[in-house]
């Protein structure tokens, strides 16, 4: 269903609400995998408030849509939106990331609420994902599986074999998005090893490809809505994002892939956000 004015302007204000508490939590944590949680955002945010089936008073509920993280380091960004999801109180991730805390980096299915895969190992997620396609077509259930990998994620050969064996499968109820930042932890992804031409790759092994702005919830919507109309095989929506979305002195730069953020530091993010 396309995207109310409503919709867009309450997502928007809920997007902007997750940047800053992710922003806090890396506070509290002493650093997290921040510049890619706050690329990612959008997404997740269009996903969890928008198209995901899903109960957070059940979330083992059998008929739920799945999601997975295959890029899990964006755990903090994650863990974030699932608390403002319902899943758990914000107040618990002032452990996030330390010693006997349920919430670690990379986020644990079962520890957390909400969590259908743990991830972390990079190009794990994929496979993950067309298994619990294949297993919803095996048991004869509707649900869809949603997927997002990272763009430096697609250098390992494990997302090729999953994306291989989705569009041989045709799953037409599998959704996967590329958060598209161009950075990965070593630098760009062009000079560490180039993706593109990314979106023909995919194409190539069946999959059905569209490019949005992964800042863009009207875009972002509409082309989930057409992947949700396409039943003849998987779909891949490429999002351009920037790494450290709408804090100034993150945006595009690789050295906040991971970092940590004094009080000052929180202040000055947080007041950068507050001039989107």
């Amino acid at each position: 269903m396309p995207i109310t004015e409503q919709e867009l302007a309450e997502l928007t204000e809920r997007a902007l609400k997750i940047r800053r508490d992710i922003v806090d939590v890396t506070g509290w944590s002493g650093g997290s995998h921040i510049g890619g949680s706050l690329s990612q955002t959008d997404v997740l945010t269009l996903l969890y408030f928008k198209y995901l089936n899903i109960d957070p008073a059940n979330p083992d509920w059998p008929d739920r849509d799945r999601f997975v993280l295959s890029k899990g380091h964006g755990g903090v960004g994650w863990a974030v939106v699932l608390a403002n999801r319902g899943y758990f109180e914000l107040d618990l991730l002032r452990d996030f990331g330390k010693s006997g805390s349920s919430f670690g980096m990379h986020l644990d299915g079962n520890k957390v609420k909400g969590v259908d895969a743990s991830t972390g190992s990079l190009g794990h997620g994929l496979s993950q994902a067309v298994g619990l396609a294949l297993g919803a077509r095996v048991q004869g259930k509707q649900w869809l599986t949603y997927c997002m990998v990272g763009d430096g994620e697609c250098n390992e050969g494990s997302i090729w074999e999953a994306a291989m064996a989705a569009g041989h499968y045709k799953l037409g109820h599998l959704i996967g998005f590329v958060d598209r930042n161009h950075m990965m932890i070593d630098g760009p992804t062009e000079s560490v090893m180039s993706l593109e031409p990314l979106a023909e790759k995919w194409e190539a092994f069946g999959w059905f490809v569209q490019t949005a702005d992964g800042h863009n919830m009207r875009e972002l919507a509409d082309a989930i809505d057409r992947a949700l109309a396409h039943q003849d095989g998987p779909s891949m929506i490429v999002a351009n994002t920037i790494k450290g979305k709408g804090v100034d002195f993150m945006e595009n730069d690789p050295a906040w892939h991971y970092g940590g953020l004094s009080a000052d530091l929180v202040e000055k993010a947080k007041k950068s956000l507050g001039g989107q």
